[in-house]
């Protein structure tokens, strides 16, 4: 379902501007914004929001990056940290493919992927944030010893994933095919709220890189 575009996204943008960084500068300037010491998580594509916000405000000791190329739906995430006064998140509004030219080799622990755009139709399964492709575009953010965090509805989404990610050489764990009838924790984005509710099941990987990924994607 394509969210209704609003007409004054970007002046709301700029009434939450103390939660983005001007992207002029960056990845050089990066750690004037972000300190260096402490632990950093990134979400590609965090749609309203919910998932990022939340995982901030329960972890006051970490920082947390929103990426979101749709400004509609970032605007939704950045007011509702706002509401909240967090200190330790930032917005960016980019596409997956380009972060590298804005973030520094090896700044995050974790990078998730939530419910990501399953692109279904074949000629398109290079745009999925899953495939080796997008995967090697932001792979060189992530620390050598840190994860990537999937879950997803789309079960054909999921065993491409699992597949692609097995080839790639990645180490996945706590892998299921109903992450509600298991005790990991959890937090639902909006989406994941809502068709899990429907009573469809949510699946789910945690993937670490190994010396075999970086072979192959390098």
């Amino acid at each position: 379902m394509r969210l209704r575009k609003k007409k004054n996204a970007p002046l709301r943008f700029e009434r939450c501007a103390e939660y983005t960084v001007e992207t002029e500068g960056l990845p050089e300037g990066f750690y004037e914004y972000f300190d260096q010491e402490k632990p950093l998580e990134m979400e590609i594509g965090s749609g309203k929001g919910r998932f990022i916000v939340t995982l901030a405000e329960q972890n006051p000791e970490k920082q947390f990056i929103s990426i979101e190329r749709v400004i509609d739906c970032l605007v939704m995430a950045m007011e509702k940290a706002q509401r909240k006064e967090l200190k330790n998140i930032k917005f960016f509004c980019l596409d997956a493919g380009n972060l590298t030219e804005f973030f520094p080799a090896e700044c995050a622990d974790v990078i998730y992927l939530n419910f990501s755009d399953p692109w279904p139709k074949a000629r398109y399964a290079k745009r999925r944030l899953t495939h080796r492709r997008m995967v090697a575009a932001y792979l060189p953010l992530l620390k050598k010893e840190g994860k990537i965090c999937f879950k997803t509805d789309n079960r054909p989404l999921f065993d491409f994933s699992v597949e692609e990610f097995q080839e790639l050489g990645f180490r996945l764990e706590e892998l299921t095919y109903d992450l509600h009838n298991t005790d990991t924790p959890n937090i639902m984005t909006e989406y994941e709220e809502r068709f899990s509710s429907m009573g469809t099941p949510i699946n789910r990987f945690v993937a670490y890189p190994t010396e075999k990924t970086y072979e192959i994607l390098k």
